[in-house]
Formats: C-alpha cells, structure tokens, sequence
C-alpha cells in the first residue's frame, strides 16, 4: 500500500494546516488540516480493510495472424459488502497499456476484454499485468503485480491463392532428366497389406529387413513447390516490403500444403530450409520468427525441387532470376510498384507493392 501523489500532497496540506492553526489558534484552519489528515487517513484504511478479490488474466489466441484479433480477458470477482474501484495496466511486448476496469460493485463478478495489438511479426511477451486498488478519494492505493508471463506468437497473413501451374518434376532423385506432369521420386516406405500392388515392392528394404515394404511415390500429378524467399537486407528499400514478401510466401506454402502439395521453404541466407507434406504450421513458426540479414552468395534451389520454384524479393535479382529459371516452372514475384507482368527469358516475372498485388496477379495469370 502507498499514498497517491494527490494523497501525499493532502497529507502534507492537512498536516501543515493543522499545525499553523494549532500554533496561531485558528480553529478553522485546525479543523479543516484535521479533516483533510483524517480523508488521508481513512483512504488508507479503505484499501488496508477492502473487499476480498479474485482476479485471473487469460490472453487468447496464442499464436495468430498478423492484424487479426488478439485479446486479453480480465476476470474479477469480489466478495465483500463494498465497491472496489481498481485501474489495470498490462506490458506488452515491453511497453504499458492501461486496460480499462469498471467499477466493481460489491459480490458483482466482471469480465474485461482488451486488444493486444498484432500489427508486427514475431513473438513477444504479454505481462505481468499490475492491478491497483484505489482507496477513497484515490488517495491511497495498493498494488498487486499478476506475474504470469504469456508469448504470444504473431505469423504472417495468409491471402487466398487458387493454385500452382503444371510442374515438370525430376525423375529419379538426382536424375538429370525431366517427366512431364510428375515424376517417381520415393517418398517413403510403409509395411505390405493385403491389396496393394506388388509391383510396388522395395525389395532391398523387404530383404534387408524380412518385412514386405511398399514403396510410396510422388504423385505424377502433383507439382512440387519450392519457395525462395530472398532475406537480405540489401532487396528491401523498407522493412514494409520484406513484410509483404513474408506473407506472400506464407499465402504460397499455405495454399499448395492444403492442395495436397509438397513444399520446400527457403530463405536466400540459407538460414531457413523447411520441407513440409501436410501441415502449414512450422513453415508459419519459422517466418514469424524471420529477419532481414546481411547476405553474402547466391541462393540455391536442391535439384530435387526444381519442379515449381516461386522466388520472392523486393527487387529483381538476376541471381534470383537465373535460379528460378533452373526450374521446370519458374516464376520471381517483386514487392515494387505494379507493373505489367513481365518475362525474363523462361522466367514469369510480376511486381507489386502490397501482397494482396502479387497473389492477385499469381491467381490471374500463373494459377491453373
């Protein structure tokens, strides 16, 4: 418990008026220093006496998409036969937010939503949250630090894509020949059951191991999507920009995984490289946590998924255009200004300043 700066200033006021009118015999003076030490002095029994409380802070969802709803709940309840006015403030990402409490009526239970603010990427701390009672007046106040300590994790947008192109993906892995429309690359191997086609035993796996394995190839029919997305500092003329390229990456990876598509997530410093079947999820982890670097080299795109290769920059690299042109289907999307959409050599090259531009012009003229 401790005395406001308006309850301290009332203190020494009522206190220096209560002794001038005792020195010079002024009862009114006397009386009025008495009355303001005894307001003082009852503020402070208010809040040493007050009405029992159960507070608990609860911060909801924990991981979401950048500019969606974050929210923190505040649940108090109070017991006691008086009001209880109280003011909340929270830390988030390091800096205070004043969280607004109505007063609490006596035996009332009260529920406060407040928005976290979602606008960057990243991973950041919710907490400790500091509820202050007030006492009468607001003069004196105690405070109570809730130190639970939430992260909340901030992953890209992902914008609606339709699709990826016809690939041409490798043959065998390593092979230097191209199938069209898919290939037979070996995936992974699982044990024999009744009706599979025997044709697609492993046979130096079964022998090896006693055990019949099937072998599971990549479906001829579905292109493999290899994302680039170039981190260096020296491409983006601002941080908005990489912030755009991130999420058109994430808009890609998300749209191919949910079309059933394997995917390979790069970045141009080699720090991030990510294969994924099925789930989205630890390529969004890995982009929230991404920052520009200081890059030195050319990126490289693995053989093995050349079939459709999407580089995302903030300029037109041509070492970024000679590797997308490796690939069956190569395409390098800009964060610039919109311009007409462009070729370099086999390369479909398109450029915007938003990502909402660039999956636009992906569903227009490169989705099948």
């Amino acid at each position: 418990m401790r005395l406001t700066v308006r309850g301290t200033g009332t203190a020494v006021l009522g206190l220096l008026m209560l002794g001038v009118g005792l020195w010079w015999r002024y009862a009114g003076m006397a009386a009025f220093g008495l009355a303001l030490t005894a307001l003082v002095v009852a503020s402070i029994v208010s809040v040493l006496v007050a009405s029992p409380l159960s507070v608990s802070r609860t911060v909801r969802p924990r991981t979401v998409p950048r500019l969606a709803r974050c929210s923190g709940r505040l649940e108090l309840s109070s017991t006691g036969r008086w009001p209880v006015a109280l003011d909340a403030v929270d830390v988030v990402a390091g800096s205070p937010m004043d969280v607004d409490v109505p007063l609490l009526a006596p035996g009332a239970v009260e529920a406060v939503d407040y928005a976290i603010p979602t606008e960057r990427r990243g991973v950041f701390d919710v907490g400790p949250l500091t509820l202050r009672r007030k006492g009468l007046a607001g003069l004196a106040q105690a405070r109570t630090v809730l130190g639970e300590v939430v992260q909340v994790r901030v992953v890209p947008r992902v914008l609606p894509v339709r699709g990826l192109p016809s690939g041409a993906r490798r043959g065998q892995v390593g092979a230097d020949e191209r199938v069209e429309r898919g290939g037979t690359d070996l995936v992974g191997l699982r044990e024999y059951v009744p009706g599979d086609d025997l044709r697609r035993l492993h046979w130096a796996t079964s022998a090896r191991t006693g055990t019949l394995m099937i072998r599971e190839d990549a479906d001829p029919a579905r292109p493999h999507l290899a994302v680039l997305l170039d981190d260096s500092a020296s491409s983006y003329v601002e941080e908005q920009r990489f912030e755009e390229a991130v999420e058109v990456a994430a808009s890609l990876v998300t749209a191919a995984l949910e079309q059933g598509h394997p995917v390979r997530l790069l970045t141009s410093s080699g720090g991030t490289d990510i294969e994924e079947q099925q789930d989205s999820a630890p390529i969004l982890s890995a982009l929230a946590d991404l920052e520009l670097r200081d890059v030195d080299g050319r990126p490289t795109v693995p053989v093995r998924d050349l079939d459709v290769v999407a580089v995302v920059s903030g300029t037109s690299v041509p070492a970024l255009v000679l590797e997308a042109g490796r690939a069956a289907f190569g395409v390098v999307l800009v964060v610039d200004e919109k311009r007409p959409v462009g070729a370099a050599g086999s390369v479909l090259v398109v450029s915007g300043a938003r990502a909402e531009d660039l999956v636009d012009s992906w569903n227009a003229v490169v989705a099948r």
